[in-house]
């Protein structure tokens, strides 16, 4: 129940502070752009606390911590002062909504700048055993000392066994391929029956290079005949700015595209939903909080920042971009469009996005069960 209570309070705290990143953004524009900014909240009513104003806007702190929020004058479309944000020219309402997009998709490119800057994790593959008349047992490698077995009889090694950390010069970012060692062994598959260098850290911390001819492997076996320990092992690299800031754009790319994907998938398989909710969200937080480096925690908040970014930008009342496709909507009608059928899109869009969520929630609880 402890843990539990941490996960749900870590989560409230993340998605407080990457709402709050994206309503600043709003502000910030906002208040460039000469729109009347009557509150800054920081969590939803009732209100908790009066945090200063500035003759301008009241910044306020709110009981319920599941975000924040800006409040614009005429921002439900109704609205006689030439400062409101329903009276300004579309390019100014069209910037003003994308900014908290904007916001998020920038969080997300620095924190996975400032990872591959400073402390990329490297995935590197442990050997457990080693296959009998592989490449692995001709070139010397060792594996670990056999303990015991599983409760399916399949056989427990240590941690004395080699430890491949590169091959052919090759480090593999474990943000480039989610699973530790996958990226690794991939590779070796990918170049079966060909001579490869592998970078090998013994028990004792000595590297060594040896180069290995790779087999044509039998079907459910590896190119070099290695049985893989199951325990990840990791290293941590850095990079000059400007390769960071390549890999950070990268990734970011790379997690809004993940996210694009898993979206076409839910939709299109919404009766067995693959993706989680916030029952979802509390549990991996919890793996990554007590299994892995802080790093994986940092990571996560990116992708969640992107995430964040990918979800409101989507044509859906009451998103962001809902509200962008209503503004284009009015403008291309000439503002036919009311203000009452304006808040009903947004309170009918409000209603679906709350029922999806409860339907993901349920499978997430296993109160419905998700197929094979």
């Amino acid at each position: 129940m402890i843990d539990l209570l941490i996960n749900v309070a870590l989560l409230l705290i993340i998605l407080v502070v990457l709402v709050v990143i994206h309503e600043f953004g709003h502000f910030i524009v906002a208040r460039r752009t000469k729109v009347l900014v009557h509150e800054f909240g920081i969590g939803f009513p009732p209100r908790a606390k009066v945090l200063g104003n500035d003759g301008e806007t009241t910044y306020t702190l709110n009981w319920l911590p599941i975000g924040g929020f800006v409040k614009l004058e005429g921002e439900e479309g109704e609205s006689d002062n030439p400062r409101s944000f329903v009276r300004q020219r579309l390019p100014t309402r069209l910037a003003i909504l994308l900014a908290g997009v904007a916001m998020n998709f920038l969080l997300a490119f620095l924190i996975f700048t400032l990872i591959a800057a400073f402390a990329d994790p490297v995935g590197n593959v442990r050997i457990a055993a080693v296959q009998p008349g592989t490449p692995a047992e001709q070139v010397g490698l060792k594996g670990g000392v056999q303990t015991g077995t599983d409760d399916r009889g399949l056989p427990i090694y240590d941690e004395t066994g080699d430890l491949i950390v590169a091959i052919d010069g090759h480090r593999f970012p474990v943000f480039d391929s989610i699973e530790l060692g996958a990226a690794s062994l991939a590779y070796l598959r990918a170049h079966a029956g060909q001579m490869v260098t592998l970078t090998v850290r013994d028990s004792a911390g000595v590297e060594r290079q040896v180069p290995v001819t790779l087999r044509q492997p039998p079907p459910g076996e590896g190119a070099l005949g290695v049985i893989v320990h199951p325990n990840l092992v990791q290293d941590e690299i850095t990079h000059d700015p400007l390769t960071a800031v390549g890999i950070g754009a990268k990734r970011t790319l790379d997690a809004s595209t993940l996210i694009l994907r898993e979206l076409g998938n839910f939709v299109s398989d919404l009766a067995n939903p693959r993706v989680s909710g916030p029952v979802g969200i509390v549990g991996a937080i919890g793996d990554v909080r007590t299994q892995l480096s802080p790093v994986f925690m940092l990571w996560f908040i990116g992708l969640l920042s992107a995430n964040l970014a990918v979800v409101n930008a989507l044509p859906f009342p009451p998103l962001d971009g809902g509200r962008v496709a209503v503004s284009l909507i009015q403008a291309a009608s000439g503002n036919r469009v009311s203000a009452a059928a304006e808040r009903l899109a947004y309170l009918t869009g409000f209603i679906l996005l709350m029922a999806l969520l409860a339907w993901v929630t349920l499978f997430d609880t296993g109160l419905l069960q998700r197929g094979t």
